[in-house]
């Protein structure tokens, strides 16, 4: 576990990052912190960490690898590291190489991902979360030192799917971090311009 203070200390309370690198790290492909250049805004669309922890830890590709954020930030605020900046992570489709993935944990269209009756994001993100959602962007913009911009998962990947209930329809295969996203909060001060 690592406290840091964050960028604008009036503001942003001191933040603490507990490490716990998922057990393929070392098989992620490794790049330098100058070639970050984007951070992409997920939300777990699970119903609680210890859920999103299992299913970050699942290989599923031939390295010996998985799908997973860097960070993961829980309802209360706390922040966890699974993977570091400086090695790739598997959360976004086209854009792995230049992003740092933050995953919000929140149910989103949890269990029916794909049911037409069940699209709707209802469940709000926490203030605790958005306050270390932005103390972490802050901290992130003084290691990265080429980080610009930042993105909703579904603004990267628009790909539509057949729907669960009913293949005739499609549904959107990335809808976090949804309509209840504070975009408008999180951009604030962030020194980030939302892409693309």
């Amino acid at each position: 576990m690592i406290t840091v203070a964050a960028c604008d200390t009036d503001r942003m309370p001191a933040l603490t990052i507990h490490d716990q690198p998922l057990p393929y790290v070392a098989q992620l492909a490794e790049r330098p912190a100058s070639a970050v250049t984007l951070v992409v805004i997920h939300c777990t669309e699970l119903p609680d960490l210890a859920t999103a922890r299992e299913y970050g830890e699942r290989v599923l590709y031939p390295s010996g690898t998985g799908n997973s954020g860097h960070y993961y930030i829980d309802r209360d605020g706390q922040v966890y590291r699974y993977v570091p900046a400086t090695r790739v992570a598997n959360h976004v489709r086209g854009w792995n190489d230049v992003s740092v993935g933050i995953e919000l944990v929140n149910r989103g269209r949890y269990p029916d991902w794909f049911d037409t009756r069940h699209q709707a994001m209802t469940e709000p993100y926490t203030a605790a979360q958005i306050a270390a959602l932005r103390a972490l962007l802050a901290q992130l913009r003084s290691e990265l030192p080429n980080l610009t911009a930042i993105a909703g998962h579904e603004d990267l990947d628009t790909t539509r799917v057949p729907a669960s209930n009913d293949p005739a329809q499609t549904v959107p295969r990335k809808r976090d971090p949804g309509p209840r996203f504070p975009w408008q909060e999180v951009l604030a001060g962030s020194g980030l311009t939302r892409a693309p």
